[in-house]
């Protein structure tokens, strides 16, 4: 019976297969077989018993590991006995020296590496989709916006430009933190590694080695928690990014806005009841996700705060947060992309917007250009005191210059014609989009 809603509706299904508990069982019994190889490789236990370890692991069971569990209420110790069961005599090498959290944090890892993976590829598919768009739309002008109020102009290139941009920077740190996060232990109880005898360091690292994982450089129990949060918080950036991006659709798909939309299936319903509604509900979904996932920060930060040389309260925990949070920021990473790629637009309402204001948006080009001739605080505040006369009056913005003696002394009707053009006011943004795309283009 489905309950949580990863399991039917949120979730790709290749990043979903990485979380199973199939899965995470096969990761655990590849570091068991990595461990005993490397104990025969430095004499601890015999070459035979490694490979018949090895032998074992095809056999064993989601279900038989459970049976176990359910008997003695350590789903780890079920491991080791379900391989064990399966290996004859030398089912007493299996998890020799090791601790529970030796195999478990070890296969995490290599669960993370599958997960990175994807989300690296997943990323450079939006960054793509983000790129295409910069590329598309470098000469598409529209209005700024600061404070929720029509600024200068801009265009949508130099908007998908700045988003690239940064989901390349998330690329970036995905990398940085592949060596902090991408690592194994095989410690022991507490950490000296007192069970694996003198060759305690060489058995961490052959194992590492056949894992193709960094080893620690040292640990207790456990893998320090501060590299899972830095994860976490890493995907809780990632999301966060994807929220602006989502939030600035929303906003400029508003009924009075209405310059882009997400695309609109020919079947797609709106609403139960207003048949004419076209709703962003793809970018709604993406942030009210973000929002789930950046609360997985503090529990993650928390997770490092154990007693002494560990105790068990990250368990629990991270068995939710780190496959919800892997999950779901894989999720609204893919969903972005598709919002990005079909993205319509409507070239009527951006230069409706654009002209909105009846020039008064264009007050900044015409002080610059007043400026070199009596000075930037008297040109602003010459054409200050006019655009508040046009925002009163409803006059455009033109007309109102055109009476002013100061700005007609030094400005010729058809400067001021240029000047109130928003094509003519987009300074450099064409060429850092043509910039942008050149560099990051994959």
């Amino acid at each position: 019976m489905a309950i949580h809603p990863i399991e039917y509706r949120y979730g790709t299904p290749e990043m979903k297969r990485i979380w199973t508990e199939e899965a995470k069982l096969r990761k655990l019994l590849e570091v068991e077989r990595a461990l005993a190889k490397a104990e025969a490789d430095v004499g601890l236990i015999s070459k035979k018993a490694a490979e018949a370890i090895a032998a074992g692991i095809k056999k064993v069971t989601v279900d038989r590991v459970k049976e176990i569990e359910e008997d003695i209420h350590h789903d780890m110790m079920a491991v080791v006995l379900a391989l064990a069961e399966q290996c004859g005599d030398a089912g007493g090498w299996v998890h020799f020296g090791a601790t529970s959290n030796d195999i478990l944090d070890t296969g995490l890892a290599l669960q993370l590496r599958d997960a990175v993976e994807l989300l690296e590829a997943k990323l450079d598919k939006l960054n793509n989709a983000l790129l295409n768009q910069a590329e598309a739309h470098k000469h598409t002008v529209c209005a700024g916006r600061t404070h929720g109020q029509i600024g200068v102009p801009t265009t949508y290139g130099l908007r998908f430009a700045i988003w690239a941009s940064e989901v390349d920077r998330h690329l970036q740190r995905l990398d940085q933190l592949r060596p902090r996060i991408l690592v194994g232990q095989m410690s022991g109880a507490v950490g000296t590694g007192a069970a694996f005898g003198p060759d305690a360091i060489k058995i961490k690292d052959k194992t590492m080695k056949l894992l193709g994982l960094d080893a620690v450089d040292v640990s207790n129990q456990l893998i320090q928690r501060d590299r899972h949060a830095e994860f976490i918080m890493f995907l809780a950036n990632v999301a966060t990014t994807l929220d602006k991006v989502c939030i600035e659709i929303r906003n400029l798909q508003r009924s009075e806005i209405a310059e882009v939309e997400e695309g609109f299936g020919t079947k797609q319903v709106g609403s139960s009841t207003m048949p004419h509604k076209r709703n962003p509900i793809k970018s709604e979904q993406v942030c009210g996700l973000a929002r789930v996932i950046r609360a997985y920060v503090e529990p993650a930060l928390l997770n490092n705060t154990l007693w002494d040389e560990r105790d068990l309260t990250n368990s629990s925990c991270e068995r939710i947060i780190i496959p919800e949070a892997v999950i779901l920021t894989d999720h609204i990473i893919n969903l972005t992309a598709d919002i990005i790629k079909n993205l319509r637009f409507n070239p009527e309402n951006i230069r409706r917007n654009l002209e909105l204001l009846r020039g008064v948006n264009m007050a900044e080009a015409v002080m610059i250009a007043l400026a070199k001739k009596v000075g930037r605080q008297e040109a602003h505040r010459v054409v200050r005191k006019c655009a508040m006369e046009a925002h009163t009056s409803g006059e455009h913005m033109r007309d109102v210059l055109l009476k002013e003696a100061i700005v007609t002394k030094h400005l010729t009707p058809d400067e001021i014609e240029h000047l109130m053009d928003p094509n003519n006011y987009i300074g450099t943004a064409v060429e850092q989009v043509e910039s942008v795309v050149k560099k990051l283009r994959r």
